[in-house]
């Protein structure tokens, strides 16, 4: 049975959902809604997601952390590289749940398939 796919982000009103590479803003009860949402569960994000979370925070802890990039050979110190979305799942394994956590571009990928 394929997992339940949960597509978590902060979205202004406007529709943004990240400027410059970062969050629109930083709100710690957003911060720690996000950390309850995904805790212990597999988190997939593109590598551009993964480029814009703090060192200190790569990877994010009591997550699996999977990347998705189109280069294979992509390093990110601490997670699992994927070339897909598909292969994101597949790696994800018999977990019942996963966390999409963006960007954009994944977030339009899961969308159709999301819970």
């Amino acid at each position: 049975m394929p997992p339940e796919i949960v597509l978590v982000a902060a979205v202004a009103r406007n529709g943004v959902i990240g400027r410059d590479g970062g969050l629109v803003w930083h709100e710690s009860a957003d911060q720690r809604h996000f950390r309850t949402v995904t805790m212990g569960w597999p988190v997939i994000m593109g590598r551009k997601t993964w480029e814009s979370l703090p060192e200190r925070f790569r990877p994010l802890p009591g997550r699996r952390n999977l990347v998705v990039s189109r280069d294979p050979a992509y390093d990110a110190p601490g997670a699992e590289v994927v070339t897909s979305l598909d292969a994101a799942l597949a790696a994800a394994g018999d977990a019942t749940r996963v966390c999409v956590i963006g960007g954009a571009q994944l977030y339009a990928a899961a969308l159709p398939r999301a819970d």
